[in-house]
């Protein structure tokens, strides 16, 4: 058996009774939870060249620790010279222990290493409680070697939670650590 991640033990020891606090909820079951995280690359200029699609496809395995599946175009484009199914995208959804750890890895290790970096700015939300963040480097994971890195590209990361506002799904983030800004 494996080790369980810190950010789980700490969700269920100290976030779940802190919000349960915060929103007077009268079960455990209402306190929003982070259900998964999404990881999203789109690679328009994987149309003329296919070695930034394999790149890219590698690179975000090594980030989620799990298998990237390109995603498919949906329907033809002739100014884009893009055709119906074609590989335009890399993507990854990571739940249970993955996604804490990734987490932990992207709180603890990766947003630090973001250049000029002041916080995550809150207007992210989707109005649901989901999180979306920007990503501009790939590089700001330590798992990835800058000298093997061909084309430097951005990435999209999405927080889905049970959460039934914003406010809940913020309140959730910033008590798993996420630095947001004020």
């Amino acid at each position: 058996m494996s080790a369980i991640p810190t950010l789980k033990v700490k969700y269920k020891a100290e976030i779940v009774p802190a919000l349960r606090e915060k929103f007077q909820y009268k079960s455990v079951m209402q306190v929003p939870r982070l259900e998964k995280i999404c990881l999203n690359q789109g690679l328009g200029q994987a149309v003329a060249d296919k070695k930034i699609l394999e790149a890219a496809l590698a690179d975000m395995s090594i980030i989620a620790g799990q298998k990237a599946v390109s995603s498919m175009s949906r329907k033809d484009i002739s100014n884009f010279k893009l055709r119906k199914g074609m590989p335009i995208g890399a993507r990854v959804t990571l739940r249970g222990d993955k996604m804490y750890e990734f987490l932990e890895r992207l709180v603890a290790v990766a947003l630090p290493r973001v250049r000029d970096f002041r916080g995550i700015n809150p207007k992210g939300f989707d109005g649901k409680g989901n999180f979306n963040l920007g990503i501009t480097e790939q590089i700001i994971f330590p798992e990835i070697d800058i000298e093997k890195v061909n084309k430097i590209l951005g990435m999209d990361i999405t927080f889905v939670t049970t959460a039934k506002t914003n406010e809940e799904g913020l309140a959730l983030l910033k008590e798993f650590g996420m630095p947001f800004k004020k």
